[in-house]
C-alpha cells in the first residue's frame, strides 16, 4: 500500500505495483487501510511526513506493527496517546543518515554497492525519473518540484 498526493500519482503507484494507492488529499488513509485489511491494519509503515500523521499511523498499524520514521516534513513534535502504542505492542523507530559517522556512512555505501547496485545494473530495479535538467536550469527544476506536478525524481545533470 502507498499514499500519494494526486489521482495521477496514485495511478502511477498502481502501475508500479502498489496493491492500494491512496490519494491522501481525498481519502482518509487510516480508513482505507483498515477497510483493505478488514480491520487488521498494516504491519509496517515507512513515514517521512511526521507531524499529525504519527497518531494516524498508530491507528493504521496492526497488532505488533512497526512504524519507521525517516523524516518529519510536517514537524518533529507531536502529541500521541501512548496507550494505543502499548496496547497494540507497537515498535516505533527512526533513522536518518546525516548524524552518522563517516565510517557508518561508508558501511552503508558498501552495503548499497554490494546489494543494490547489481540490481540496478541488471535492470531488475530502476528509479522513476520525472525529468532531468542541466545544472544551469536548477531554478526551473526547483519550480517543478514545488509545483508537485512531478511523478518520480527530478535530476540535475552535472558536468
Amino acid at each position: 500500500f502507498t499514499t500519494a498526493g494526486s489521482a495521477a500519482k496514485a495511478e502511477a503507484c498502481r502501475a508500479l505495483g502498489a496493491e492500494l494507492a491512496i490519494n491522501y488529499r481525498e481519502t482518509d488513509f487510516v480508513e482505507a487501510v483498515r477497510e483493505a485489511t478488514e480491520g487488521r491494519g498494516v504491519d509496517l509503515i515507512l513515514d517521512m511526513v511526521g507531524g499529525d500523521y504519527l497518531p494516524r499511523d498508530v491507528r493504521a498499524l496492526a497488532l505488533e506493527g512497526r512504524l519507521v520514521m525517516i523524516a518529519h516534513l510536517e514537524g518533529a513534535r507531536v502529541e500521541l496517546n501512548f496507550a494505543a502504542v502499548m496496547v497494540k505492542r507497537l515498535t516505533i523507530t527512526g533513522a536518518t543518515l546525516r548524524p552518522q559517522s563517516v565510517e557508518a556512512k561508508a558501511r552503508i555505501a558498501e552495503d548499497l554497492r554490494r546489494e543494490v547496485w547489481p540490481l540496478l545494473e541488471a535492470g531488475r530495479i530502476a528509479p522513476v525519473i520525472d525529468r532531468s535538467f542541466p545544472l544551469a536550469a536548477a531554478a526551473e527544476a526547483h519550480a517543478r518540484m514545488e509545483s508537485s506536478a512531478h511523478i518520480g525524481k527530478i535530476v540535475l545533470e552535472v558536468g
